[in-house]
């Protein structure tokens, strides 16, 4: 199967900052969220795979196309939806939409249409009228209207209210329904992405440090809590380990071997929970920075 993503030995540098070596893809028909604090390098990604600047080294692939900025049909396979929505802001937001179609041989009208409708999207209105909502939904809709087979978001929502996160997430599940488009989702805010991701990526100064499917993190991820009267407790697995006197609470990446070897060692009162994906970004972050 042909890869929606493919990354090989990619590096971008800045003065005082490196991104990469990035070697990672992605197949079609998964969400794969890209997480990290802010300045760790996922704007940097995007840019780089959207063609907006020029990676110092390494290939990077769109559905089997390299994106070589000298032939640049394979960006019609590219929706792109950043933090910052650039408009013509003395146009409606239909004339906008009227401008842009003109350079995309795919584009929908009727796409363009219903999502409109769905959205509620006053099309009479300045873009410089548009609420910050409204300005994320136009976006959407430009880089939805030509249909593409890869969804690149970065940070796209973050800062509007609950209402249209859950819009703009709805839109998101319903155009993976075919199974044969794919979405990079960049962001920092799990609550985002934590319901649509099939994975993640973490990304932390530069460098991914972790890539897991999120069931398997959900899963072995836990938050134990024991007693065991000594405080040198030797634990595979485990990335934070806190005590009170008797009382220890650890967190696991592999909860299963963790609580078998606090059977070994005859703690008590063994207890776990699961963390939320809000948790384990915290730990990784916390635990690679």
């Amino acid at each position: 199967m042909t890869k929606a993503i493919e990354f090989e030995d990619v590096i971008m540098t800045y003065p005082g900052f490196k991104l990469g070596p990035l070697n990672f893809d992605l197949e079609p028909g998964r969400v794969l969220g890209y997480i990290g604090p802010n300045g760790a390098g996922k704007t940097t990604t995007m840019h780089c795979l959207a063609g907006l600047v020029r990676a110092d080294q390494g290939t990077m692939k769109v559905f089997g196309r390299e994106n070589n900025l000298h032939h640049r049909d394979w960006r019609f396979d590219i929706g792109y939806v950043g933090d910052v929505h650039a408009f013509y802001e003395e146009w409606t937001a239909e004339e906008n939409l009227n401008f842009l179609k003109k350079f995309y041989p795919n584009w929908s009208d009727s796409l363009v249409d219903n999502l409109v409708e769905r959205f509620k999207l006053p099309l009479k209105k300045k873009a410089k009228k548009l609420s910050g909502g409204n300005r994320v939904k136009l976006s959407l809709i430009f880089a939805l209207a030509h249909s593409p087979k890869l969804l690149l978001l970065d940070e796209p929502i973050s800062g509007l209210d609950p209402v249209v996160r859950h819009e703009v997430l709805g839109t998101l599940f319903d155009i993976l329904e075919d199974g044969e488009r794919a979405i990079f989702y960049s962001t920092h805010i799990l609550s985002d992405i934590s319901r649509l991701a099939d994975e993640f990526a973490f990304l932390v100064d530069g460098q991914v440090v972790l890539r897991q499917e999120k069931d398997k993190l959900t899963e072995n991820w836990r938050r134990i809590s024991f007693r065991f009267e000594r405080n040198d407790v030797d634990l595979d697995s485990v990335v934070s380990h806190t005590r009170k006197g008797e009382d220890h609470q650890v967190i696991s990446t592999n909860y299963k071997k963790t609580l078998q070897q606090l059977r070994e060692i005859g703690s008590q009162n063994i207890h776990d929970t699961r963390l939320s994906i809000d948790e384990i970004a915290v730990e990784i972050m916390k635990d690679k920075m």
